[in-house]
């Protein structure tokens, strides 16, 4: 249970907080100020001496500054700024061995992309966006930056007033400067630390002002985004297609024509030897019956029947029995949603136990169920050792394309060591529980 003094103590190492990452963006102020200067000489030579190549370098420059300006809205003043940039265009090659720039042709390749980059970076409107920002955050961002380090700064010197051979700057001008000094210190010190993380937030929204995504920028990632997910499903489907060809094509087809053969050898064998005969139909039966399970299981693997007949939670409760960990499942949904989603939803959760099994050497493992403001959420979590990395392997890679096919999202939390927990959420509308589709 928190006390005052904790408390008081938080939020003082909060407000410490705040102020150094102000003061790291205030002493940053000139390097962009020189920066700005820079884009504008570059332009300008550009224009009236036809010096290209210095445009592009300086453009990068700043755009290495503006990302790295959004990360410190995100990081430091928890106001997100998505990457607004448009996509770069891939360099198109004519049939009749000419490179198409989306204005012209040109015969070389590498001035070709050149002239591609340069028409790219031209008609972004992020680029002039970054420009504009990088010319006026010295004033308004580097004023919102450095009032409260001003006070604070300002303040402490007051309160070193009496122990200064002369009053300071400011100070000077009051009566009894080694009295009234440290009592003006006493009102700047609380207030410089008053004013940190209010401004430190401002900031991270000025900056999202300028460096957020334009209305253009959204569309054409969404565009991007559409098409990578289009790309996915269609590979995904035809990967499906083959596993199912091979699985019937390797198993029951195999078994089936093996029983054929054996029955077609049963008709000589009734009369000559009818012991033989029944030991061939008992094989041919025992693959039947094979052939039957790996049927059933083919089928299990494309929609389970549990899956369609009684919903999800019951799908992932028979799931959980399967799976050799002990799994706890708690599920909350009041209705059902459209058989697509349960689908992806199921078979995300049972990819994500087998990393668990396969990779995370768990030994016990939880879902949780559950739909709110309009999403589906599943949570998996297990004791496992932890540094699971979508970068690794192509389990989660698979998790996320699979959600991504219904605008889902995949967060991921696994320290070295573990726990690890697995957010599924796909946007979907419960039905009634007395029907099985929305």
């Amino acid at each position: 249970m928190s006390t005052p003094q904790s408390r008081g103590a938080e939020a003082l190492r909060t407000a410490l907080l705040a102020l150094g990452r102000l003061a790291v963006l205030t002493l940053l102020i000139p390097v962009g100020a020189v920066m700005g200067v820079l884009f504008v000489v570059s332009f300008l030579l550009w224009v009236g001496a036809g010096l290209v190549p210095l445009f592009p370098v300086t453009t990068r420059v700043v755009r290495s500054a503006a990302t790295a300006a959004r990360w410190a809205s995100g990081h430091w003043s928890q106001v997100p700024v998505p990457v607004p940039y448009v996509p770069r265009p891939a360099l198109e090659r004519t049939l009749h061995g000419w490179y198409w720039t989306g204005h012209d042709y040109h015969k070389n390749r590498w001035f070709a992309g050149f002239a591609l980059k340069l028409r790219w970076l031209w008609n972004d409107p992020a680029t002039w966006r970054d420009a504009a920002w990088l010319l006026v955050d010295p004033l308004v961002g580097g004023a919102v930056a450095a009032v409260p380090v001003l006070l604070t700064g300002y303040g402490l010197y007051g309160l070193a007033q009496p122990v200064l051979p002369e009053p300071g700057p400011g100070y000077g001008l009051l009566p009894l400067p080694g009295l009234l000094g440290p009592l003006l210190g006493l009102v700047l010190v609380p207030a410089g630390l008053a004013l940190a993380g209010p401004a430190l937030h401002l900031h991270g929204r000025w900056t999202r002002t300028l460096l957020g995504p334009t209305e253009r920028s959204r569309l054409a990632h969404r565009v991007e985004q559409l098409t990578e997910i289009r790309l996915d499903a269609t590979e995904a489907q035809a990967a499906e297609l083959r596993r199912i060809e091979r699985d019937l094509h390797d198993g029951a087809q195999a078994r089936l024509v093996a029983v054929s053969l054996r029955l077609g050898a049963v008709v000589p064998l009734i009369d000559r030897d009818p012991e033989k005969a029944k030991q061939v139909v008992t094989d041919a039966q025992e693959n039947v019956t094979q052939a039957l399970q790996e049927l059933r299981d083919l089928v299990r693997g494309i929609h389970p029947p549990v899956l369609a007949e009684r919903g999800l939670a019951e799908g992932i409760r028979a799931l959980a029995l399967d799976v050799p960990l002990k799994v706890e499942v708690r599920a909350e949904l009041p209705g059902r949603a459209e058989a697509p989603v349960e689908s992806a939803m199921y078979f995300a959760v049972s990819e994500a136990l087998t990393n668990a099994v396969k990779h995370g050497d768990a030994r016990h493992a939880g879902v949780e169920l559950t739909h709110a403001a309009g999403l589906l959420r599943a949570e998996v979590f297990d004791d496992g050792r932890g540094g699971a990395d979508p970068e690794g392997g192509s389990g989660l890679r698979g998790i996320q394309r699979r959600l991504a096919v219904f605008d889902g999202t995949l967060t991921l939390t696994s320290p070295p060591g573990g726990p690890t927990r697995l957010i599924m959420e796909l946007p979907c509308v419960l039905s009634s529980p007395r029907t099985s589709s929305c």
